[in-house]
């Protein structure tokens, strides 16, 4: 079976979990014996995803970090990034436009069996896709512009794209419960053509001889000597994430208990914010900010890590809950978040409950059995998903798909 699948990034040029999902979902499907074309908007080495063929939409290098501003509804529009070859600024919508001309050239050679888009930046790539193939077409939600909104309205173009990319989707893979609920609910797509597949972790790397270094956090490890508790987060600083809520739980939490770190990992649009939030609520010795990080770096910080926060506003999933868990964090998860679904052994609580959130983080770090508990009952439930069962879920998807059609 030949799939051409669209994506928008893939490790090490990832900005969050999408890549990494993308990159272990397509390693599972070729280990089914699936034949992959992936299509990226830019031109870059990818090691780990020699399984498949790489095809670069463009000749632009990787649209790092911040994705370039994909991720944020109002960077969309905006010329940000330089096109050496062409002398030009470009913007999201400018790759895109490039983006779906790569497909359509690709398209006039080769017919796939499936087209599989991963979120509203494919979307219409994979509906021109369909329209030029009649190949039936999956549409995988990893977010919604809801999501990513967090509190505010979001992007009219955006919620448009992803309406029509819903509506012509011959199925819809979506990563929780609550993304399903919300297409469902927002879009009004029957439920009947969403299927929930949740994410795993990646089995590399719970096998992998991964060995802790204090070099990088020696601050943080000596007040963990002396007592600390560490409270970390991973993502990117976005209104999504919901740090402002946790910044001032945390401030709730160290008029009681001072003996609390706070790790912001990650980077983002709300970076400024939260520092002078920590400055204001003179709680700036207590939290310290990671800056961008991956790989070893960010293992070490959960490693590092007693209690682990995922405060999100609206969390599809939320891979980094796993990591976390794989690494014996005790861990607290906002109701709003899709991996809530899958692990139970955790403390929960509305993304706006600032004063739940710090007795929570007090009860954790105050009481060493509780502690433990968490830690303990996580270790049952952080792998039951296995990117294998997910790739067989797909595949009956696929099969069905191309049924109907015939």
């Amino acid at each position: 079976m030949k799939i051409l699948m669209l994506g928008w990034e893939l490790p090490p040029h990832n900005s969050g979990g999408l890549g990494v999902a993308c990159l272990n979902m397509a390693r599972a499907l070729s280990g089914q014996g699936i034949d992959i074309d992936f299509v990226l908007p830019y031109k870059a080495e990818h090691k780990e995803a020699s399984f498949m063929n790489i095809l670069p939409a463009t000749a632009l290098d990787p649209l790092f970090r911040y994705g370039n501003g994909a991720y944020t509804s109002e960077e969309i529009h905006r010329p940000i990034i330089n096109d050496e070859m062409s002398n030009r600024t470009l913007s999201i919508r400018d790759i895109q436009k490039e983006y779906c001309e790569f497909v359509k050239q690709y398209l006039s050679s080769k017919t796939p069996d499936i087209v599989h888009a991963h979120d509203w930046l494919t979307f219409e790539a994979g509906i021109l896709a369909k329209k030029e193939s009649d190949t039936p077409l999956i549409a995988h939600v990893h977010a919604t512009e809801y999501d990513r909104a967090g509190a505010s309205v979001g992007n009219p173009l955006i919620h448009e794209i992803e309406h029509e990319g819903l509506m012509l989707a011959d199925h819809i893979v979506a990563v929780s419960e609550s993304t399903k609920r919300i297409i469902h609910e927002r879009y009004h797509i029957p439920l009947s053509k969403i299927s929930v597949l949740y994410n795993s972790l990646d089995q590399d790397y719970v096998k992998s001889d991964y060995q802790f270094s204090k070099d990088y956090y020696k601050y943080a490890k000596m007040l963990k000597e002396t007592g600390y508790t560490i409270v970390s987060t991973v993502g990117r600083f976005t209104i999504q994430k919901g740090l402002k809520y946790l910044m001032r739980a945390a401030a709730r939490a160290l008029s009681k208990n001072p003996k609390l770190l706070f790790v912001f990992a990650g980077d983002g649009e709300e970076r400024n914010d939260l520092i002078e939030m920590a400055a204001d609520f003179g709680i700036s010795k207590n939290v310290i900010f990671t800056g961008f990080i991956r790989g070893k770096k960010l293992r070490d910080i959960y490693s590092l890590t007693d209690i682990f926060v995922m405060s999100s506003v609206s969390e599809p999933f939320g891979l980094t809950a796993l990591e976390a868990a794989h690494h014996n964090d005790a861990i607290i998860l906002t109701n709003q978040s899709g991996v809530s679904e899958v692990i139970w052994s955790a403390m929960k609580y509305d993304f706006w409950d600032e004063e739940k959130l710090a007795n929570e983080i007090i009860a954790i770090s105050t009481n060493p059995a509780l502690k433990e508990e968490l830690q303990n009952n996580v270790k049952n439930e952080y792998n039951k998903y296995s990117w294998d069962q997910v790739a067989k879920k797909c595949l009956k998807i696929y099969n069905k798909a191309i049924k109907h059609k015939k």
